[in-house]
């Protein structure tokens, strides 16, 4: 079983409860823990794992020969990231922009582009306490986190329990990462800006056709209107007061 714990916004203590639900499971089930809030992985703060191997994330990116390059903009029109700009006889390449789809050197047709490996950020694996623990590292500077993802999730087990730290947010990093969830709990503080997100990553979940329960962490504060919209939209069986 695959489980991702996410949040609509940080500071919820979405890793407390990933960790924590790693470490309560290894008694019953082998046990993956898989960061992939690749911006800003702390899970390994409270497992204090032993890494024992660790592999580059790259993506192809764009280069151009220019003794073969004829100036036609071909490249520049099919890119959907604005990576290449054409001038009348200079090509600007913008690596940070590139998600690697390749259509440019594909569709060239003088053949003047060729892929070079970028390196974007680093895949850590190890054991902490009897857990397997895998996370990613996005580079500095670097903007492409869902490569990283990729990579961090293609580890995971087909047996046993797998937990996946998302990150904060419904942006494309956490689409990513909650991808193949069998079921995906949501943890949320009892604020205004707390239930605003939760929304947004409830309906996200429905998108995505992934069922979800909600962890209300810091139970007990605030005027009641989280747990009135949980009560509304998610079984109340789904529901967990920390």
């Amino acid at each position: 079983m695959i489980m991702s714990v996410a949040s609509g916004k940080g500071g919820t203590g979405k890793t407390l409860v990933a960790t924590s639900l790693a470490l309560s499971l290894k008694e019953r089930d082998n046990v993956q823990l898989l960061d992939c809030d690749v911006e800003e992985p702390n899970d390994h703060v409270f497992m204090k794992p032993t890494i024992t191997h660790s592999e580059a994330v790259s993506i192809p990116i764009p280069k151009v020969d220019e003794e073969k390059c004829t100036y036609c903009g071909r490249c520049a029109e099919i890119c959907t990231y604005n990576v290449i700009a054409v001038m009348k006889q200079k090509v600007l390449v913008f690596p940070e922009l590139c998600h690697g789809c390749g259509a440019c050197s594909y569709l060239c047709p003088e053949k003047a582009i060729s892929e070079a490996a970028n390196e974007i950020g680093v895949i850590e694996i190890g054991y902490a306490d009897g857990v397997e623990f895998i996370h990613g590292k996005l580079a500095i500077g670097e903007a492409m986190a869902p490569p990283i993802i990729r990579q961090v999730k293609e580890h995971a087990s087909h047996e046993g329990a797998v937990i996946v730290d998302v990150s904060p947010g419904t942006s494309c990093p956490v689409v990513e990462a909650v991808k193949d969830s069998d079921f995906c709990l949501l943890v949320t503080e009892l604020t205004p800006f707390g239930l605003n997100d939760l929304v947004l990553a409830v309906e996200t979940l429905r998108q995505l056709n992934i069922p979800c329960g909600i962890a209300l962490n810091r139970a007990g504060v605030g005027d009641g209107k989280v747990e009135e919209y949980c009560k509304k939209r998610i079984y109340q069986s789904y529901l967990l007061f920390l």
